[in-house]
């Protein structure tokens, strides 16, 4: 039975309820007057149950659709701003004893190339990484007891925090690893990470199973209850996701926001971001082999519709979207991007030959971090280093307060700018850096409080004559 409150699995993700849900946005695709009242009610920005949102999502009327998207990209505008927080996966070991048949680092994948970085070896990446200009990571790595231990992990961490180079510093470490103890999660936090982030794959439990038949990750409850165990553990902000491609969208749509449903009622916070990631090729992979791959326009009306139904939450694109892509989901929702990645064991300190391929999945965005940051800029965007939240310890419930009070962006706002202007006087190309000049003394005049605003102009100058690291 469907429980929201419950812990267990299989009752706050429960497949009567999804497939209830299902024949409700069947039966009522085109009720106009039904989904007028819901993009209606939704302008007060308090999100979308998991039903209604399936509802808006398969929804076939034109007309409506516009008012979607346009609701979708109000929503943004309101609570984002034109920020776009910027961030970079740094991949430690592809080691891995699981038999995930979508994932190249299955094990019985013989012949790619397995990797794990000594401690010295995370060094040369972060410092790759730093004169990128990169604040913020997103640790990945296999799930394997003997090679990747959680003491390996915290090793890691503490090594990646310790790295200070020239102007560069890796400010907020987000970890994205296997399903693990609450005891684990307790040394997580305790290592000073900001997002645990774990994604579901799919939520249809049965073609989970058949995607993970051997290994750890196989056990569809200790995986899905993750998030659970690391809220218990002391983490409070916690990043979903599924991997559109692998099951049925409509199905993975309608869990996820069920699972964000039930961390709110349950432990009293959503997740702090949602994940909207599509399957791509990579070394022993074909894409071409899983059938419920998700086109383009369905793509971004999912991110459109998540962005009505969890309007606090933020929405993470990678770059296995190309270019165009991402700048249509970006207008529509997305407010977290990666840019200039490597999905490689090593490959920021060194560019991997292709004969030694350790790579997780294929890109299809290639551009350099600089290159993303002047994209940004020349479409109106203000690309943000931010990680000032974390540091302030304005996480989980007090975060999602700030958000819904709409104060946040006498934070957001001009602590994006600084660490623009950081960027900026760091490691930009002239022509990003003049682009990005311009851009903030047009944003600055948007921060609301006037004494904020005021402060904020004093501390960019600080940045231009050589401090750093200012924050709200």
């Amino acid at each position: 039975m469907y429980d929201v409150k419950s812990p267990n699995a299989s009752e706050f993700i429960s497949d009567e309820e999804i497939q209830a849900s299902l024949q409700f946005a069947d039966e009522n695709r085109n009720n106009r007057e039904m989904i007028e009242r819901l993009i209606e009610r939704a302008r007060d920005c308090k999100g979308l149950s998991h039903r209604e949102a399936l509802l808006l999502l398969d929804c076939t009327l034109p007309d409506l659709n516009e008012k979607i998207f346009a609701l979708a990209r109000e929503i943004k505008e309101k609570f984002y701003g034109r920020r776009i927080v910027m961030f970079a996966p740094l991949y430690l070991s592809n080691y891995c004893v699981n038999g995930c048949v979508y994932c190249p680092y299955h094990y019985k994948n013989k012949h790619i190339r397995r990797h794990k970085l000594t401690q010295e070896e995370i060094k040369k990446e972060v410092i790759a990484l730093q004169d990128m200009g990169h604040k913020r990571l997103a640790i990945e790595l296999g799930e394997d007891p003997v090679n990747n231990p959680i003491e390996y992990v915290l090793e890691s961490i503490k090594t990646i925090y310790s790295i200070k180079h020239k102007n560069g510093a890796i400010r907020r470490v987000n970890v994205n690893i296997a399903a693990t103890t609450v005891e684990n999660f307790r040394k997580l936090k305790d290592a000073g990470i900001g997002t645990y982030i774990l994604f579901q794959e799919t939520y249809n439990k049965k073609e989970y199973e058949k995607l993970h038949p051997t290994g750890p990750k196989s056990n569809y409850a200790y995986h899905t209850e993750a998030m659970d165990r690391a809220m218990e553990g002391g983490i409070d902000d916690v990043g979903l996701g599924v991997l559109y491609g692998l099951s049925l969208y409509r199905y993975d749509f309608t869990g996820i926001l069920m699972h964000a449903e039930h961390l709110e009622a349950y432990k009293g916070v959503g997740p702090h971001t949602i994940s909207v990631p599509r399957i791509r090729p990579a070394d022993d992979i074909d894409a071409e082999t899983f059938s419920n791959a998700v086109p383009d326009d369905i793509f971004l009306k999912i991110v459109a519709v998540l962005r009505i139904a969890v309007p606090y939450t933020g929405l993470i694109i990678s770059t296995r979207e190309s270019p165009k892509v991402r700048a249509e989901v970006i207008r529509c929702g997305v407010s977290q991007i990666s840019g200039g990645s490597r999905t490689s064991v090593g490959g920021y300190a060194e560019e991997e030959k292709e004969e030694d391929n350790s790579a997780q999945f294929e890109l299809a965005d290639h551009r350099t971090l600089d290159q993303v940051v002047n994209w940004l800029l020349r479409n109106g965007y203000i690309p943000s280093f931010c990680t000032a939240c974390y540091r302030a310890g304005r996480t989980g419930d007090r975060f999602m307060k700030l958000v819904k009070s709409g104060q946040i962006a006498n934070c957001c706002q001009p602590n994006a700018l600084m660490t623009l202007k950081e960027y900026l006087e760091d490691y930009a190309s002239p022509d990003t850096q003049k682009l990005g000049e311009a851009a903030i003394k047009e944003e600055l005049k948007r921060v609301p409080d006037e004494t904020v605003r005021a402060k904020a102009a004093e501390y960019l100058q600080e940045l231009h004559d050589g401090k750093r690291d200012f924050r709200f």
